[in-house]
């Protein structure tokens, strides 16, 4: 999926990290304009909060991510990806 063209949903995003078993500022490229734009530093955001951040401005979204089935991996280093065979 072409994630900058068509974001996921905060339903899909959400059932992505849990796959992922992160929280949704580990997957956030922290060094974007639109995060420090936007104050995702803001440790009092909550985890709803940033997700919408993520689907609105999907740029801040760390890639990529491979997803088989009910799991799913960082694709950072590239054989992380090996995980899912």
């Amino acid at each position: 999926m072409e994630y900058l063209k068509e974001p996921p949903s905060v339903g899909e995003l959400d059932a992505v990290l849990r796959m992922l078993d992160m929280e949704p500022r580990e997957l956030m490229r922290s060094k974007e304009r639109e995060y420090r734009e936007l104050g995702l530093k803001d440790e009092s955001l909550s985890r709803d909060q940033l997700i919408t951040a993520m689907v609105g401005h999907p740029r801040l979204i760390e890639r990529p991510v491979a997803i088989a089935g009910k799991r799913a991996v960082l694709g950072r280093p590239t054989e992380r990806v090996l995980e899912l065979l």
